[in-house]
C-alpha cells in the first residue's frame, strides 16, 4: 500500500488492550509492526514496535520526522480507577451533583440499577460561596479570605490534582480562574483542571463529570508522555510527537497533558479516519465502519466521507449498550458504539447454563489460552482457532504460534459444562459475539435514523476480517470492504489525520431573539483558540473550518447538532438557522414539530488542516478466477457446518481476481474468512471487496 506522502518517513502507533500497532510510512510505501502491548511500561511496546517496522522498512529511527500515537490510556485508567487523588471545588450547595447525576433511571423496572461512582469521594469534594448566572453575570462574588482558606486546605489535604467547577462558569470563568490562581500560590506541583476551560458548556452535571475525569488521569498522562518521549530519544528517534485525539484530529503533547480527557478515543478516532479515508476513495456516501481488536470492537457511521461526530459521550457503562449508564464527557468525540467483543474477550457460563462472552479480556498478559502465556480461561480466540478460521502458524506474522491443544483445553474445562461439545461450545462463541456486534450495529443505525442494510461495511482490525461477513449476513449488508493495511488500520488512520482543534461554547439564545452581535463575538474569541492551537502544530498549512449549533425545540431536554456555514452571522441568518435544524431534525426523526420554539445551547468551532483527495480507485468487479494451490477447513455459522475452503494469499488477489466463498485470504497481520454465500475481488488500491454472491450473477 502506498501513502501520499512527502518523502518524511512518519510513524503511527496505537496502543490497543491486546496488541499495539505500528504503521511506518516511508517514500517506498509501509510498513507495519504488531507486538503484545506492554501495560507496565506501554512505551517498551511503542520502541519495540517501532524498531521491527523500522528494520522491515529499510529505514534508520534517526530519519523518522513525526510520530503520531493513540492510545486506550485514559480509558483505562477511568474503567479501572487508575487515577490521581483528587480533590473537587464547585458552587456552595452544588456538592452532589456528581452524585445526584440527572435522576434519569435508564433501566426503569430495575431495582438493583448500578450507577458508576463518582471519581471524587463525597468527603473531597470542596465548595466555595460563589454564583454567576446563566448570562455570566456575578451574583455573588467569593470573598478573598475564604478562597485563600479552602486552597490551603486543599494544599494540606496532600492531593495530586484539583477538579474545579463552577456554576454557569462556562458564561463566565472568572471565579475559576481566582480558586485556580490561589491553588497555584499554595500548592505550585499541583495539577489543576477548570471546567471554563476543559468542557465551557451548559449542563452542570455533565461538565462537572469532564473537568473531574481530566483532573483524574492528567498527572498519570503527563507521566507516561514524559516517559514516552525519553524512551523515543533514548533509542535514537527525536521526531516531535503529536497525539491523536477524540474528535478525529492531532495535538500537540503539551495540548494533550494538559486535556488528557481529549484523549478518550483517541485509538478508535483513528479507524474512523481510516475508514472514512477508505471510503473517499472508493466514493463510498454510506459506510459502517467496523474495528475489532483483541479487547473491544468499535462500529461507526461515516456518511458522505467524514465519521459522525458529537460533544457527549459515555464511558465505564454499567449496563451494556444502556445511554444513562456510564460516566458522561463533554468533550468531541468521533460517535461510535463500543462493546467488550475482541479476539481476547473471555467466554463463560452464566448461572443459567447460557454462554456469555465478555466485556472481560484476557489482553496481552496473559493473552488467550491458545497463546500459551498462562492463559486459562476461553477466548475468541481460542473458539476461531478451533473453528479452522486461524492458521496456527501465522497468527501475527508468525510471532505468536498458536496452540491448539491449549485452545481446546480451556473451552473443555470453561464451557462444556454446559452439555457442549468443544466444537458446538467454540461456535457458541463466535456465534454470540458476533450477534452482540450485530446488535450493536442495529442500535447504532436506530439511534441514528439510519437503515443499515443500505451501506457498506469497512472492516479492519486484526479481528474485523474474521468476523465482518458473519456480520453481513446478520445485518443484511451485500457489500464489505477490507483495506489494505486492515490489521493496523487505527495506526494507518493516524497518518492521514488532519492538524485539528475544536472548541466548544455555551450559548444560550431563542431564535426568536436571536443575537447575532453576541454570537459573532463568542465564534470570534473560539476561532483565535482553535487557530492558535493548529498553528502550534502545523504552522501556516491551509486549514478547513467547520461550525456547528446545537439545537432543540423549546421544552426537549437534549439537542442535536446543526452543521451551519462557518463565517459571521447576521440578524436575517435567523431563517437559515431554523432551516437547517428543521432538515436536521427531519433527517433524525422524520417530522419535525409545528408550534414549538427552536433554542441554540452551545456552538462548536473546529479548525483543521486540509487534507488532500485520496487517488479515486475505479471499482473492480469483473476478472478471472483465481485457483487456488491449497485449502483449509472451516466452519461456516451459516451453514452450520465444517467447510472447505480455498486458501489464498492476499497478494495473489490482484485487481479483478475473483475467489468464490467459502475461502480464507491470508496474510502476516490477520486472515479474512469469505463465507459460502459472498465471493471476493482484488481492487486496485490493495483492498479486498467482498459480495454477495447473487449480487454477482
Amino acid at each position: 500500500m502506498t501513502l501520499s506522502t512527502d518523502g518524511r518517513v512518519r510513524v503511527g502507533v496505537d496502543i490497543g488492550g491486546t496488541f499495539t500497532d505500528v504503521a511506518l510510512e516511508h517514500p517506498g510505501g509501509l510498513a507495519s509492526a504488531k507486538v503484545l502491548t506492554d501495560h507496565a511500561k506501554p512505551e517498551r511496546a511503542i520502541v519495540r514496535g517501532i524498531v521491527e517496522a523500522a528494520q522491515a522498512a529499510g529505514v534508520a529511527l534517526a530519519a523518522i520526522a513525526q510520530v503520531i500515537h493513540g492510545t486506550t490510556l485514559v480509558t483505562n485508567a477511568l474503567i479501572e480507577r487508575r487515577g490521581a487523588k483528587l480533590a473537587f471545588v464547585t458552587t456552595h450547595g452544588f456538592r452532589d451533583v456528581v452524585e445526584m447525576r440527572t435522576e434519569n433511571r435508564f433501566e426503569q423496572y430495575d431495582l438493583n440499577l448500578v450507577l458508576p461512582q463518582p471519581l471524587v469521594a463525597r468527603p473531597d469534594r470542596f465548595t466555595l460561596r460563589e454564583r454567576v448566572a446563566a448570562d455570566g453575570a456575578v451574583l455573588l462574588a467569593p470573598d478573598p479570605a475564604e478562597i485563600e482558606g479552602l486552597a490551603a486546605r486543599i494544599a494540606a489535604g496532600g492531593y495530586e490534582a484539583v477538579a474545579v467547577g463552577f456554576l454557569h462558569a462556562y458564561a463566565n470563568g472568572a471565579h475559576e480562574r481566582m480558586m485556580a490562581d490561589a491553588l497555584r500560590r499554595a500548592a505550585p506541583d499541583l495539577s489543576i483542571s477548570l471546567s471554563s476551560v476543559i468542557s465551557p458548556q451548559m449542563r452542570e452535571f455533565e461538565r462537572f463529570n469532564t473537568v473531574i475525569a481530566n483532573a483524574y488521569v492528567q498527572p498519570r498522562v503527563a507521566a507516561y508522555l514524559r516517559r514516552l518521549v525519553e524512551a523515543l530519544r533514548a533509542a535514537g528517534i527525536a521526531a516531535p510527537v503529536f497525539l491523536m485525539h477524540s474528535g478525529g484530529g492531532l495535538i500537540g503533547l503539551e495540548t494533550a497533558a494538559e486535556q488528557p480527557v481529549r484523549l478518550l478515543e483517541s485509538g478508535p478516532a483513528g479507524g474512523a479516519i481510516y475508514a472514512a479515508e477508505t471510503a473517499r476513495a472508493h466514493g463510498l456516501d454510506r459506510v459502517l465502519s467496523f474495528d475489532m481488536g483483541g479487547t473491544t470492537a468499535k462500529i461507526c457511521l461515516i456518511e458522505g466521507g467524514e465519521p459522525k461526530t458529537a460533544n457527549r459521550f459515555e464511558v465505564a457503562r454499567t449496563y451494556r449498550f444502556k445511554k444513562g449508564s456510564g460516566m458522561p464527557v463533554s468533550t468531541p468525540v468521533v460517535e461510535m458504539v463500543e462493546i467488550g467483543a475482541g479476539g481476547g474477550s473471555i467466554a463463560q457460563v452464566d448461572g443459567l447454563g447460557q454462554v456469555r462472552v465478555g466485556p472481560r479480556s484476557a489482553g496481552s498478559e496473559p493473552g488467550p489460552a491458545s497463546y500459551g502465556r498462562g492463559g486459562e480461561e476461553p477466548t475468541v480466540t481460542d473458539a476461531n482457532l478451533l473453528l479452522g478460521r486461524l492458521d496456527p502458524a501465522r497468527f501475527a506474522g508468525g510471532s505468536i504460534p498458536l496452540s491448539v491443544a491449549r485452545a481446546e483445553q480451556a473451552v473443555a474445562a470453561g464451557l462444556t459444562v454446559a452439555g457442549l461439545s468443544i466444537a458446538e461450545a467454540a461456535f457458541a462463541v463466535t456465534e454470540i459475539v458476533d450477534e452482540n456486534m450485530a446488535n450493536a450495529a442495529r442500535v447504532h443505525a436506530v439511534e441514528n435514523g439510519r437503515d443499515i442494510e443500505a451501506f457498506t461495511m469497512i472492516g479492519f482490525g486484526g479481528g474485523a476480517p474474521l468476523h465482518a461477513c458473519r456480520l453481513c449476513e446478520k445485518l443484511g449488508i451485500q457489500a464489505l470492504l477490507i483495506p489494505p493495511g486492515a490489521g493496523v488500520g487505527s495506526a494507518i488512520g493516524f497518518l492521514k489525520a488532519p492538524i485539528s482543534f475544536e472548541v466548544t461554547r455555551g450559548l444560550f439564545q431563542r431564535l426568536a431573539a436571536f443575537d447575532a452581535e453576541a454570537v459573532n463575538a463568542a465564534l470570534a474569541a473560539m476561532a483565535e483558540e482553535a487557530r492558535a492551537f493548529v498553528r502550534a502544530g502545523a504552522g501556516e498549512a491551509p486549514t478547513v473550518t467547520t461550525l456547528t449549533a446545537f439545537m432543540r425545540y423549546k421544552g426537549q431536554g437534549w439537542e442535536i447538532p446543526v452543521p451551519v456555514p462557518a463565517r459571521a452571522l447576521a440578524a436575517e441568518d435567523r431563517a437559515m438557522l431554523e432551516e437547517a435544524f428543521a432538515a436536521a431534525y427531519r433527517a433524525l426523526f422524520g417530522r419535525t414539530i409545528d408550534g414549538l420554539a427552536v433554542e441554540v445551547t452551545n456552538w462548536s468551532l473546529r479548525i483543521a488542516t486540509t487534507r488532500p483527495a485520496p487517488e479515486p480507485v475505479a471499482p473492480s468487479r469483473d476478472g478471472p478466477g483465481l485457483r487456488p494451490e491449497r485449502s483449509r477447513r472451516f466452519f461456516d455459522a451459516a451453514l452450520r457446518r465444517m467447510v472447505t475452503a480455498a486458501e489464498v494469499e492476499r497478494s495473489a488477489l490482484t485487481p479483478g481476481r475473483r475467489v468464490e466463498g467459502p475461502a480464507i485470504v491470508v496474510e502476516d497481520e490477520t486472515s479474512t474468512i469469505v463465507t459460502s454465500a459472498f465471493s471476493v475481488i482484488g481492487q486496485a488500491d490493495g483492498s479486498l471487496l467482498l459480495l454477495r454472491k447473487e449480487t454477482l450473477a
